[in-house]
């Protein structure tokens, strides 16, 4: 690897198996006093020249063979690699590539971007049907909404005027600002987001219409928003589930566990976001379920209603009229929603 600091070891290859042999000096074979004579006079002199010539030549020969046997060129002070070792040349599969590099450049095209349901919008594909309870012109058209239904195992009024709060602030008016605003985060969200009313029509729609508005459109949940007109000393909020209902053109059967959960995750959605306290009026722990009402019998969608709370108590009446309340309201509404449809 690189960044070696200790001294590596001693290469083999670099040891001249010929350097011992000529570490010591060469020293003509001894002749002896009584052989020294003139006539090796030129033969002293003929090895004078010849010896360094062949040591020139050995040392040019020798710096060819270590040229030939190094084939990796290191530069001065650089570390040598000992075999096995693994040097990084610009990316491997040890290691990421320098980001300039054409490897870099591979992976970074084939890194999947993110798909919509990972980037902010988990509830693309997702339809949800939002149910404004009432009608702010219903009190206008009574012959219409006195009119009766058939809800399965009943017959019913049309729809009705809803309630209002002491000083006037309507149901109707009240449900259709909390559903506008859950609508543009649910769409934030990615989902089609679609209404039964959204204040474009003089009355209604009747309760058997709304239910068919959201069966028609295949809403994977559905949810009815209300407010209470109860007796001044109760307060709090509750959500109605269906029971099972068959009968005629109710059949709840496929709809009530799914309802359940969804109104179970709305209840405590909206009491964590919006500080409401359950009902202490009616419900068990915020939750009730009921077979007369015809928006839950005909519906063939999970579907659940939520009192928002009672416009009749003067706490309640004071939330209910903040419009930052309803933000929360609607906020609480969506994220319910989305984790029923995540979950």
């Amino acid at each position: 690897m690189t960044g070696r600091t200790t001294p590596p070891p001693v290469d083999p290859d670099d040891q001249d198996p010929y350097a011992a042999r000529y570490a010591e000096p060469y020293a003509a074979p001894y002749a002896g006093p009584e052989r020294r004579g003139a006539r090796w006079k030129p033969a002293v002199k003929l090895a004078g020249l010849v010896l360094p010539v062949c040591l020139i030549g050995w040392l040019g020969w020798q710096a060819v063979d270590n040229s030939s046997r190094d084939v990796t060129a290191h530069p001065a002070g650089s570390p040598r690699f000992a075999e096995g070792d693994q040097v990084d040349r610009g990316g491997s599969a040890d290691g990421p590539a320098p980001a300039d590099s054409p490897a870099a450049s591979k992976e970074a095209a084939t890194v999947p971007s993110p798909s919509p349901s990972t980037a902010g919008r988990p509830l693309s594909g997702r339809t949800v049907l939002l149910d404004p309870g009432h009608n702010t012109g219903n009190a206008k058209h009574t012959g219409e909404i006195n009119r009766q239904v058939d809800i399965g195992n009943s017959r019913k009024e049309c729809d009705t005027t809803g309630t209002s709060t002491n000083a006037g602030y309507p149901e109707a008016e009240f449900t259709l600002d909390v559903v506008h605003r859950a609508r543009a985060i649910l769409q934030d969200r990615g989902a089609a987001v679609v209404l039964t009313q959204d204040g474009d029509r003089a009355w209604g729609p009747c309760i058997d219409e709304r239910a068919r508005i959201g069966n028609q459109a295949g809403a994977d949940a559905a949810v009815s928003v209300h407010a209470d007109g109860a007796p001044t000393a109760g307060y709090g909020f509750h959500v109605i589930m269906p029971s099972k209902v068959v009968a005629g053109p109710a059949d709840t059967s496929a709809i009530v566990d799914p309802s359940h959960r969804l109104g179970v995750l709305l209840r405590d959605t909206f009491k964590a976001g919006t500080g409401e306290p359950v009902s202490t009026y009616i419900g068990q722990q915020g939750l009730d379920t009921r077979g007369d009402l015809g928006g839950l019998n005909l519906s063939k969608v999970p579907k659940v209603f939520i009192e928002c709370g009672n416009m009749r108590n003067s706490e309640d009446a004071k939330r209910m009229t903040d419009p930052e309340w309803r933000q929360r309201a609607a906020q609480a509404l969506a994220d319910a929603l989305t984790s029923y449809l995540t979950g």
